[in-house]
């Protein structure tokens, strides 16, 4: 859901985290996100994603390994 403020607070908590990445919102209304980082960080990140920002409705996530591509800072793209 668009809207809630919901990219730029998995921004946050993925800086938080240490994580390296970005999330953008998706046509379709979803939102996207790829991190890389330690696997429990981004175990915690995905826990935090199913819930999301308190005026969020979160329907499902879908996780996919990717290969990393070794960055080091994580931001809102558009």
């Amino acid at each position: 859901m668009q809207g809630v403020g919901y990219r730029q607070a998995c921004c946050e908590q993925a800086r938080r985290m240490g994580l390296g990445g970005w999330v953008r919102n998706r046509s379709d209304g979803g939102v996207e996100i790829e991190a890389e980082g330690p696997y429990h960080r981004l175990n915690e990140l995905r826990l935090w994603c199913e819930r999301g920002p308190s005026q969020a409705v979160v329907l499902g996530v879908a996780a996919a390994q990717v290969t990393p591509m070794g960055t080091d800072w994580f931001e809102v793209r558009r």
